[in-house]
């Protein structure tokens, strides 16, 4: 694949490397310390959507309100012009400190270039912040000038973040629902295992149409069937581990309903894509649901 104009750049920088190492293992604890509630939070699972890219809105809308509230002041020297620019600059900064915390969230177990990607990502992010700060503060002790500059200087690298934020996002995948790229599987019933050959606590993979089964038995008996690959980062579900009606991806420890898909745990916020099963001449036969991600958009 064809490296875009910003991997270039970030690949011939060596030392994010060297603050991943340092820092991840670090984000990782803190994140782990807060327990299944405080992960689920920060990863948005409440709230069934990547709770980081929401909360980017907040500082990009405010801070350019600010922008454009200074450059009123600029032209028209109005008080209540003044006094709109400095409240969407700090709204702006309260806001980003939460992008931020949610924003090392999803950083935490990523590798590779999108781990490289993310380290330009969050030093762009501070220094823009900490920028942001310093206007506030020459803002408040009247260098009305000096706040303005530095806010601009500020938002343009706050700017050039954003971009890598989309990099991230539209050509690493993160946080991409990944059963969308799966196929969406047979429209009538396709037999693929003899009943038997699921035993009741099992996870059996199957494929079929081109896409991968995960089935299992619940608790009651129930032949159960969601998508094989979890939605969070490709985990082969068929290989994690199984907590009574629910599996655990080995990769990440999300945590899906075996029979409605439902996210349990994340980092996973999409619920798996679902089939319906059932038993007919001892053999179990699947189709996909009606609601499968797939099926929406083909």
């Amino acid at each position: 694949m064809a490296e875009t104009l910003m991997q270039r750049v970030v690949e011939a920088l060596p030392f994010l490397d060297d603050i991943a190492d340092d820092v991840q293992p670090k984000v990782q604890e803190a994140v782990d310390a807060g327990g299944t509630t405080v992960r689920n939070v920060l990863d948005g699972v409440w709230l069934e959507a990547p709770l980081h890219p929401a909360l980017t809105d907040v500082p990009v809308g405010a801070w350019t309100a600010a922008l454009v509230f200074d450059g009123l002041d600029v032209a028209t020297g109005k008080e209540s012009v003044r006094h709109a620019a400095d409240a969407s600059l700090v709204f702006g900064t309260l806001g980003a400190f939460g992008a931020a915390l949610t924003g090392l969230s999803d950083w935490r177990y990523l590798s590779g270039g999108s781990r490289r990607m993310g380290v330009a990502h969050g030093l762009l992010n501070t220094f823009g912040l900490v920028l942001s700060v310093v206007s506030i503060v020459f803002r408040a002790t009247g260098r009305r000038n000096a706040g303005r500059l530095t806010f601009l200087a500020g938002y343009s690298i706050s700017g050039m973040a954003t971009h890598l934020g989309g990099e991230l996002s539209y050509h690493y995948g993160l946080r991409v629902d990944r059963n969308v790229f799966e196929e969406a599987g047979p429209d009538e019933f396709v037999p693929v295992l003899d009943e038997n050959e699921l035993a009741r606590d099992d996870l059996r993979r199957v494929e079929v149409e081109g896409v991968g089964v995960l089935l299992s038995r619940s608790t009651a008996g129930e032949v159960c069937a969601i998508a094989a690959t979890c939605n969070h980062f490709s985990g082969p579900l068929e290989a994690g581990d199984r907590e009574g009606d629910t599996v655990v991806c080995p990769l990440h420890e999300s945590r899906f309903e075996l029979c409605s898909g439902e996210v349990i745990d994340g980092p996973a916020v999409f619920p798996q894509s679902r089939y319906e099963t059932r038993v007919r001449n001892g053999r179990i036969e699947v189709k996909a649901a009606a609601e499968n991600v797939q099926k929406k958009i083909r």
